[in-house]
């Protein structure tokens, strides 16, 4: 499990963050905190793998909390959580490496498709990286592509049709792709096509003696 703090100045608005947490497979909410010192002592006993942080805290700037949290715990990770939308504050989480910075007000899923991404990234790093490819896995912008899905289309099945592509030694056409996932042609032709729009899937044209030419599809190494 993922251990996650929540930081935020409302404890209403903390609570309803902890429930969004705590529906999202793999996480787990250990504690909360509404001020700066709250956090630091939190953070401190708690040990967690990642803070969401609320940068408007009644005794300290977030950004300014960042660097007394990792001097508590260095391999804390950050995600920010705010309704700072002035460039200064982006600019300035990003200098200081946190995992993701999303904007108030917002919805469950957006919280969900933003911690799935943390979790991949997390888990993607190898025990020893071998290849420039290793490190282009673990450093890959996909959470900004999360939110560019084609409406009807959802991470989920995403990841799953990925997956067959990935582990299918052979092309596969959309019918054999399907029936591995699970869903219908159709859908399995449109995740397919969208793969290959995003340059990370090529499909191939394998002609039989009628009828149109089969599209077949294998994933990009």
């Amino acid at each position: 499990m993922i251990t996650v703090l929540v930081v935020d100045d409302d404890f209403m608005v903390a609570r309803i963050h902890r429930g969004f947490v705590d529906r999202v497979d793999g996480f787990e909410v250990v504690g909360t905190a509404n001020s700066g010192d709250q956090a630091v002592a939190a953070l401190s006993s708690l040990r967690p793998d990642l803070v969401l942080l609320d940068l408007y805290l009644p005794d300290v700037f977030g950004l300014d909390l960042i660097a007394r949290m990792r001097a508590v715990q260095p391999e804390v990770d950050i995600l920010v959580i705010t309704a700072a939308r002035e460039a200064d504050a982006v600019r300035g989480a990003v200098r200081q490496g946190v995992v993701n910075y999303l904007l108030k007000p917002f919805g469950f899923e957006d919280l969900r498709t933003r911690l799935q991404e943390y979790a991949r990234r997390r888990a993607s790093v190898p025990d020893q990286v071998t290849s420039q490819a290793d490190v282009d896995r673990v450093l890959a912008p996909a959470g900004p592509q999360v939110n560019r899905l084609p409406k009807g289309l959802s991470q989920e099945t995403c990841d799953l049709v990925a997956a067959a592509l990935r582990t299918t030694p052979k092309n596969l056409s959309a019918a054999e792709c399907a029936e591995k996932v699970g869903i219908s042609r159709v859908s399995a032709r449109r995740y397919l096509e969208f793969f290959c729009t995003r340059g990370q899937a090529e499909v191939a044209l394998r002609y039989g003696t009628t009828g149109r030419p089969e599209r077949r599809y294998h994933w990009r190494t």
